[in-house]
């Protein structure tokens, strides 16, 4: 609380503001919004460059300060009493800490209807606390994908699975041709072990369903709770198998998520598949990522249980308003339509679930493949590990997978889990 003090003292003295009698907010400026966030360099730009159609149309001047302390600045903001009309929230807990808070100006009816109409259901569902709907969703991203290296499948006959099904029968075709279907790596520093986190919250929402997934997350159900079990033993069968993953255990165990992808452009490949998020391909080689068209293809992690469709996992930024005014208004209403990311679409690196959207926005193919996954998937969640408290979702969860795939038995694993849950 201290240092978040002497930061709030340090903005209201660059800011200039008087303390004899108070300090009080600056008067908004007239046809201007305020926004906070955390996109910051390139991206920075980026969001620049798609908000000018707005401020070219409708005279509003979009104002927006990039941080990279957004999480600890825009607290100081709210409660010194100084809130920028709109921030860009990168995580779904705090939409709801301001929202409990009082903080945040509810969506009104005329917004909740465009998102009604140019969103999948799920979307104005994330940004609700309580039943009242807060947030924006604008870009996001996609984890729920499987790269794969095209020419190689090409001639080994190899075809895109859509089913758990078919992808089993994939496996077995593999192992079959004496290849390996997965290549995976663990390692990450201080931070080893979310990627089999992930792979656990992908094959909850497929076999469990979105409802026990939120369940999960807020410990409504207990993390040895048998669906949890279940989810893990699919992963550990394929990655405790050195039959389904390249190198077995101990490669996964201290191989870098960044490096793993690599061996599956061998010649011939080490291994046929890699299930990691959009982010990945800035890790695949240099001669792979000059023609990503060509060498590399895409499908999303099928589905498992049919009653479930194939969810989507991943992430996004949600907008919420601080300051009701009609321009503040105006913007968020920009926001929730497929114009205000094309010009981000076409610069590449995000994706954006507005309906409207045209896929041709996009620049590569593998960024349509996304978007369409995205449009179509009926349930999207955040990652759980995430939302979940920080001694368990970036503690426990994490040194928990790194033991279940060395070797401790997976009840073992799943009860320490939950017994670190904070009370």
């Amino acid at each position: 609380m201290k240092k978040y003090l002497v930061i709030m003292l340090a903005l209201l003295l660059s800011a200039g503001f008087a303390f004899a009698g108070g300090s009080q907010a600056p008067k908004a400026e007239a046809n201007v919004v305020s926004v906070m966030g955390a996109f910051v360099q390139q991206e920075e730009v980026r969001f620049n460059e798609a908000m000018k159609i707005f401020e070219q149309r409708t005279g509003i001047d979009v104002q927006y300060e990039a941080t990279k302390q957004f999480e600890t600045l825009i607290f100081v903001r709210v409660e010194g009493g100084d809130p920028p009309d709109v921030a860009a929230l990168p995580q779904p807990g705090l939409m709801k800490n301001f929202a409990a808070r009082g903080s945040l100006v509810p969506l009104w009816p005329g917004i909740k209807s465009i998102i009604n109409k140019n969103y999948a259901p799920v979307w104005l569902e994330l940004g609700s606390h309580k039943g009242e709907a807060y947030g924006v969703f604008h870009r996001v991203n996609m984890k729920s994908l499987v790269w794969y290296p095209k020419k190689a499948w090409a001639d080994a006959g190899l075809t895109v699975p859509t089913t758990w099904e078919e992808m089993e029968a994939l496996e077995q075709k593999a192992i079959g041709m004496g290849a390996v279907p997965w290549t995976v790596g663990f390692e990450s520093g201080g931070a080893t072990g979310w990627v089999g986190t992930d792979w656990v919250e992908d094959i909850m929402l497929r076999t469990a369903g979105p409802d026990v997934y939120d369940q999960w997350v807020n410990h409504e159900i207990p993390f040895n709770d048998p669906r949890v079990k279940r989810a893990a033993e699919i992963m550990g069968k394929r990655l405790r198998d050195p039959k389904y993953v390249f190198g077995g255990p101990q490669y996964v165990l201290t191989t870098s998520f960044g490096d793993a992808p690599k061996v599956m452009f061998e010649s011939p490949p080490k291994a046929w598949m890699h299930r990691q998020g959009n982010f990945i391909t800035g890790f695949f080689p240099e001669n792979i990522q000059a023609n990503l068209l060509e060498e590399v293809g895409l499908f999303g992690f099928p589905q498992i249980d049919p009653k479930w469709g194939t969810p989507a996992l991943g992430g996004g930024d949600q907008f919420v308003m601080f300051n009701d005014r009609p321009e503040v208004r105006e913007f968020m209403e920009f926001l929730t339509t497929g114009e205000s990311g094309k010009a981000w679409a076409r610069s590449g690196g995000a994706l954006f679930p507005h309906k409207d959207q045209d896929l041709n926005w996009y620049p590569t193919e593998i960024e349509r493949v996304q978007a369409k996954l995205l449009l179509e998937a009926e349930v999207f969640r955040f990652d759980a590990s995430d939302l979940m408290p920080a001694e368990v979702g970036a503690g426990t969860f994490w040194t928990g997978m790194v033991d279940y795939i060395s070797g401790v038995p997976l009840d073992k694993v799943l009860d320490s889990i939950e017994k670190s849950w904070p009370e």
